[in-house]
């Protein structure tokens, strides 16, 4: 997941290692045992997440991940229920039971009952989801996404990529392999709009570096957003 901010260049020459299970700065982990993934290009220098936890299929889960960098720590509700307390910017929760059926997700400024955003929100039993916060205090935004639970086929990770840098506009996305040429390449993105979601896509297992760049730019460019 992409987002804007002064940390860009927390993203330089950072990498993404699929074959070794680990996230290193855009990756987060979703189910290392079915070779899925999702791709999360934050301006956090490490984000892990390990999934695949047990459940009850009468429930669903939800994890949260917190990218507001300007908010303060915040509660995760289910309409009354607690979900998760005192989220910091680049938290990231484990899985959590969640009623399955239409709710209520809100986020309060922690240790109170203020509410920061809050959304309605369908959740099927025996899926998992991922809520992700961004905006700013003023304006926070709450995204959920249905996790893929399907494993990739043998020898490929899956990869689901969301646009959330709003003063970035369209952008190109380009994984890059040990040695290989960014102008060789065809991105695994393209035209990636703000809040877009384009869903899952497969590449090989692998090691790569990842670049953005602005949408219809060459990328033989040195117009880079981050690499």
């Amino acid at each position: 997941r992409i987002y804007d901010g002064s940390n860009l260049y927390a993203m330089r020459c950072m990498k993404i290692h699929y074959s070794e299970g680990r996230a290193c700065a855009a990756l987060t982990r979703l189910r290392a045992q079915d070779r899925v993934r999702v791709l999360a290009a934050t301006l956090i220098a490490t984000v892990a997440l390990t999934g695949c936890q047990s459940m009850s299929m009468s429930s669903a889960q939800l994890r949260v991940i917190d990218v507001s960098s300007n908010t303060g720590p915040v509660d995760s509700y289910q309409d009354s229920t607690a979900l998760a307390y005192n989220l910091e910017y680049g938290t990231v929760t484990s899985y959590v039971p969640s009623m399955a059926g239409t709710s209520t997700l809100a986020l309060d400024k922690a240790g109170t009952r203020q509410t920061l955003a809050s959304a309605e929100s369908a959740l099927a039993a025996g899926k998992q989801y991922t809520e992700i916060v961004t905006g700013s205090l003023a304006n926070m935004q709450q995204t959920t996404l249905l996790d893929r639970s399907t494993p990739a086929p043998v020898g490929q990770t899956a990869i689901r990529l969301v646009n959330e840098a709003s003063t970035a506009g369209s952008v190109d996305v380009y994984l890059v392999p040990p040695r290989a040429r960014l102008s060789t390449l065809s991105p695994v993105a393209t035209n990636l709009a703000v809040g877009a979601n384009p869903g899952y896509v497969t590449v090989p297992d692998g090691t790569y570096s990842l670049s953005v760049l602005p949408s219809s730019v060459p990328p033989s460019s040195s117009a880079k957003l981050f690499s």
